[in-house]
């Protein structure tokens, strides 16, 4: 017996269409304007959106940072992404510094096993290519693994910063491979002497955090790591949170001249801003450090425009969850110490739709695309992710266009005890979520079993 979605709207990047839906097992058996009910199971969605469910490429679960560990574990974090229209995560493995990739690959597999809520697929982190490049080759290995996209940092020194050699060096064989390579573009090292120069002002407290991360150091490396992309072989590239119009234009050049970069923005920086979020009295404003960090609120019209336009093609949140009475407080008199990250994966869905498309800055369609459809396509997954369409994973979302939600703390499914977007008023949410065929939420209960999630192999994607 099969499960038939009748009534509502299909929504893909394409096109809107009233059609039904049909489940057999993990996958979408058949989309037809009209399909016999008999011998399956009904479910009505008229009046209802049916959409692919959301796909995060940028979340850190279970992740160590500054002393700590980011709050939400694969269970916390995945159940909430789930509640919140999102049924498949990339979350990131961390090479440790003399330490073959493969070793991060096991560690976060081994994190996520018997607790992920949805399907999950991983990025590596590569902070150290060994004696002599020695671990060029586990470039290779890892595309071999179903890991096909990896990430650098041209921020923290001394942590998780590599310099421009290496990633040289890693461009080239990604180029030669398909594989891509994500970048946190931020200038770390001269970030770092204006960091030294405000704590020696006394300048400690939280605001400096952003004040000492200016867009000119986030633009200028992502100019610098296209430039080395070309350098490379034209390798494929995407920039992770572009924050400022400064590096949208540097993106936008660079698709200009046909380079293969993508890139994305998070949804905090689409809605939240410096003015209006920070100079909270007291430390309240930790709770607003992340990075890169908020931005004047003229960058955002600018970066609704660019996702408009296809210069960015994603929404993702970097969601990195800190807890602010246990965790954020570690860097009380130091901003430095305070653990870089947000609570998002469970309202980006919901502030996307109802920033993007119900006030006019998106259509319905490139909403779908900016959250499922383009991230699949880009890192791998497509068609088994991202779309409707028969022989894809039954991930689907009935969202109702004309539910009202108010985002609080107090309802939340992350395990943080704040949320950077308190008091959000939004119209649009997921009544029911499936993945591969299973009714995991309803009316915003996860009703599904902990870990049942599984590992994606992900393929070279076309560019």
């Amino acid at each position: 017996m099969g499960t038939l979605i009748q009534g509502g709207k299909v929504v893909s990047a394409a096109s809107t269409q009233q059609a039904d839906v049909l489940i057999e097992g993990e996958k979408i058996a058949q989309v037809a304007p009209r399909i016999d009910p008999a011998g399956h199971t009904v479910v009505d969605a008229t009046g209802l959106l049916v959409l692919p469910g959301g796909i995060d490429v940028h979340t850190h679960l279970d992740m160590p940072f500054g002393g700590t560990m980011s709050a939400d574990d694969y269970e916390w974090g995945t159940r909430a992404a789930a509640i919140g229209g999102t049924t498949t995560i990339i979350d990131f493995a961390i090479q440790s510094m003399g330490k073959p990739m493969s070793e991060a690959l096991a560690t976060w597999l081994a994190k996520a096993k018997d607790k992920a809520c949805i399907d999950y697929a991983l990025h590596m982190v590569v902070t150290d290519l060994g004696p002599n490049d020695a671990w060029l080759d586990d470039i290779d290995r890892m595309v071999a693994e179903g890991v096909t996209s990896f990430k650098i940092f041209m921020a923290y020194p001394n942590v998780l910063m590599v310099n421009d050699a290496m990633i040289f060096k890693l461009m080239q064989r990604t180029a030669k491979l398909g594989a891509l390579v994500c970048v946190h573009a931020e200038n770390g090292t001269v970030i770092d002497v204006v960091v030294q120069q405000a704590l020696a002002a006394g300048k400690t407290g939280p605001l400096y955090h952003a004040l000492t991360r200016s867009v000119l150091a986030e633009a200028e490396a992502v100019h610098r790591v296209i430039a080395i992309a070309e350098m490379a072989g034209k390798a494929p590239v995407y920039i992770v949170h572009v924050s400022c119009a400064e590096s949208m234009q540097e993106v936008a050049a660079a698709r200009q001249r046909g380079l293969p970069v993508t890139a994305e923005t998070c949804i905090q920086y689409l809605v939240l801003s410096i003015e209006d979020d920070m100079g909270k009295p007291g430390f309240e404003d930790a709770k607003y450090v992340f990075t890169p960090p908020l931005r004047e609120k003229k960058n955002q019209q600018p970066l609704w425009q660019a996702l408009h336009d296809d210069v960015l093609q994603v929404v993702s949140t970097d969601h990195c969850p800190f807890r602010f009475a246990d965790q954020k407080t570690l860097g009380l008199g130091n901003f430095t110490k305070i653990p870089n990250g947000g609570p998002a994966i469970e309202n980006r869905m919901q502030l996307t739709y109802h920033h993007g498309v119900n006030e006019g800055r998106m259509s319905l369609e490139r909403f779908v695309e900016v959250t499922a459809e383009a991230p699949a396509k880009i890192f791998g997954m497509y068609p088994k992710k991202g779309i409707i369409a028969a022989g894809s994973d039954a991930d689907i979302l009935l969202w109702d266009p004309a539910a009202r939600y108010t985002i609080t703390a107090a309802t939340q499914n992350m395990h943080t005890d704040y949320s950077i977007f308190e008091g959000f008023q939004v119209i649009g949410n997921a009544r029911q979520v499936y993945s591969r065929g299973e009714l995991v939420v309803e009316e915003g209960k996860f009703i599904g079993r902990v870990g049942r999630g599984e590992f994606l192999h992900r393929e070279v994607a076309a560019r």
